[in-house]
């Protein structure tokens, strides 16, 4: 299994309109975050995490070509607006592709898409997309997928846990935990020890809808993932400036980040920078 990266910033991405600071005029490109996403690959599958409004720009810097289901986690608009985008997945496998998702989610992406759905001139052509509610747990191309609920202020999202077995016999294991402000006890409990945990952190202070620095830090404690890498970042973390305070285990992530899952379970982060996006 392999988890890449496509972006790991917040929904005003890095850097922000019209900002100055030295995070936002950085040339370090891990300073550089689109939108928060991820794909989870296992042999020549690939499983996307939500469909940011810089997909088309993700998969040309990162050469993502194959795309066969998309899961999202809620429907804010950093987390859904590069669904169109869809539809050159569609003309690459020449298939349909099946998005996952909770009912109010599938419900509101048939209404702010509601043109994907209905019949329309032919155009420029549009995403070809079968909506599946998310079932407790399911296994999509050798990677069993459990949904897992957290809440983001006071809306509930979805998390999600990944596993395959490794030719050793044992559970490799991922979780990826964006805009999150707190876990509930059941969710907690299958998230402990875990190859890999990847989870939200804003800024360094707490924040209404998200865990700021510390408070992930607390709940890295408590969940004692083998590794952790920390997403949805805002401007506030310099890239190497922060990763000198974590602990060792604990990294900021950055687009473009490829994790492989070794047989120890261990994951693997290759550490090569992504290019920067011109």
């Amino acid at each position: 299994m392999r988890i890449q990266f496509l972006g790991t910033g917040t929904s005003h991405g890095v850097p922000m309109i019209g900002c100055n600071c030295d995070v936002c005029l950085s040339s370090d490109p891990n300073n550089h975050r689109m939108r928060p996403s991820i794909v989870v690959s296992h042999g020549e599958h690939s499983v996307l995490v939500d469909t940011t409004p810089e997909l088309r720009m993700q998969a040309i810097r990162f050469g993502l070509k194959r795309v066969d289901a998309v899961l999202v986690t809620h429907t804010h608009a950093d987390h859904i607006m590069g669904l169109d985008d869809m539809r050159r997945f569609n003309d690459l496998a020449d298939a349909e592709i099946p998005v996952y998702g909770e009912p109010n989610v599938l419900e509101d992406i048939k209404r702010i898409f509601n043109y994907v759905f209905r019949v329309t001139q032919a155009g420029g052509g549009k995403p070809r997309l079968t909506l599946h509610e998310l079932p407790d747990k399911f296994n999509l191309y050798g990677i069993d997928i459990t949904p897992l609920r957290v809440i983001h202020g006071k809306l509930p999202v979805i998390a999600y846990r990944f596993d395959v077995p490794g030719d050793s016999g044992k559970l490799l294991s991922g979780a990826y935990v964006t805009d999150v402000s707190e876990i509930p006890a059941e969710t907690m409990a299958r998230l402990r020890n875990l190859d890999l945990l990847i989870l939200d952190a804003v800024r360094f202070e707490p924040h209404v809808t998200h865990f700021g620095l510390y408070q992930a830090l607390d709940v890295i404690a408590e969940l004692k993932p083998k590794r952790a890498l920390l997403t949805h970042l805002s401007h506030h973390f310099d890239h190497s400036r922060t990763n000198a305070l974590l602990p060792e285990h604990v990294r900021l992530a950055y687009d473009g980040q490829l994790v492989e899952f070794g047989n120890t379970g261990a994951a693997d982060i290759i550490p090569e920078h992504a290019p920067r996006l011109i």
